[in-house]
């Protein structure tokens, strides 16, 4: 039989796997028309000149060779950064592809144990068949690779001021995965709060994996105890922090025993997963750590003073440690103000879910972006 899925017919081609699938939808990407994007989590600032010139040295004729499969430089220059050893470090092609490893090397699907439809129930659970845990309100990336990979998964849901509660994740599971600052409410967890978690999941020998992709931004990273917590893998992406969205580079740290397990992944899907332009970018880029410090404080500045100005006017805004903020109107709905923004040339991200359809998650621009998104966003009350 044939249905169909958001509109689309479903091919008689197509396997069980490729069939139930629900699909990421990244944000909105204008090529026509010339918006002011706010929605995708950029950042409003250049990449490195080192970053760049790193570019233009590798753009010659050794385009013609495959690139180092290892990364050497790039692990050894986030090993210098991070204060970690190579070993411990794995890099991939962007965050998403190192989460989608990650969930494949770590975390139990369905078939490791006793159930055969991928649901869960709450009577007790086979422990090679334990869901996995993560937000009811977090990256919408998650339950796609647990769909992916027949991972059994069970959202816990955010307290009502949208905080993570960690003791709601010590509980028996297949492993955690949250981002911290948590996306897209822009909310911490204390570091405390991560080892407590990570401390009761490695006991059962349970992977917890925490998404620092905005890390840079506020947040406090679990990076330093990963000798004392041999479960914890801390991901990273430089497409917020170091201005490299168009690059696509990503990397985990843990134990070298983690960093295996998703080289084991990696060689088993394809053992270049970065080219050489990104390899040389990445390593120049995740070493210029005083031009990045510089542009990140003032996006964090801008972040504060736009914070500020919204709710002078009578908005809700979420405490946040990222490069975004997470605001309600009182009184209009959040399909309204998109709209009406978006008609004004700006855009936002928009999620039409339950608890957060009338939130808009607001990425942070230059001062320039965001003054002129404030004299939007306040002519609307």
């Amino acid at each position: 039989m044939r249905g169909k899925q958001k509109g689309i017919e479903m091919s008689r081609f197509w396997n069980r796997r490729t069939r139930a699938l629900d699909p990421y939808v990244p944000g909105e990407q204008p090529r026509e028309r010339r918006f002011i994007k706010l929605n995708t989590n950029e950042n409003p600032y250049p990449p490195s000149p080192r970053a760049l010139a790193a570019i233009r040295e590798a753009a010659g004729d050794a385009l013609r060779l495959y690139p180092d499969p290892l990364c050497t430089a790039l692990r050894e220059a986030v090993a210098e950064t991070y204060r970690v050893k190579p070993e411990q470090v794995f890099a991939g092609n962007g965050s998403d592809e190192v989460l989608a490893f990650a969930f494949a090397a770590f975390f139990p699907s369905a078939q490791d144990g006793t159930i055969k439809d991928g649901t869960i129930k709450d009577s007790p659970i086979p422990d090679g068949a334990r869901p996995i845990l993560f937000p009811d309100i977090t990256y919408s990336f998650y339950p796609v690779y647990a769909g992916l990979w027949d991972i059994p998964a069970r959202t816990i849901p955010l307290t009502k001021d949208f905080s993570i509660n960690a003791e709601d994740y010590l509980y028996p599971s297949g492993g955690v995965i949250f981002p911290n600052p948590n996306a897209p409410t822009g909310r911490a967890l204390p570091l405390r709060d991560i080892l407590s978690v990570a401390g009761y999941q490695g006991n059962a020998g349970r992977v917890v994996i925490v998404d620092e992709a905005y890390g840079a931004f506020g947040g406090e990273s679990a990076v330093p105890h990963i000798r004392d917590y041999p479960n914890l893998l801390t991901v990273h992406t430089l497409s917020k922090a170091a201005s490299l969205a168009g690059l696509r580079v990503g990397f985990a740290i843990g134990q070298e025993e983690l960093i295996q397990g998703l080289c084991r992944i990696r060689d088993s899907f394809n053992s270049y997963t970065l080219d050489r332009l990104a390899l040389a970018a990445a390593a120049a880029a995740v070493s210029d750590t005083a031009y990045y410090n510089e542009i990140n404080q003032r996006v964090i500045a801008t972040r504060e003073r736009v914070a500020g100005r919204l709710r002078e006017r009578g908005f809700e805004v979420i405490p946040s440690t990222a490069n975004f903020i997470f605001i309600r109107h009182p009184r209009l709905s959040g399909a309204e103000i998109f709209a009406a923004l978006r008609e004004q040339g700006i855009l936002v991200r928009r999620f039409d879910k339950p608890r957060i359809r009338d939130y808009l998650r607001v990425s942070i621009g230059t001062d320039e972006e965001m003054d002129e998104f404030l004299a939007i966003i306040t002519e609307q009350q």
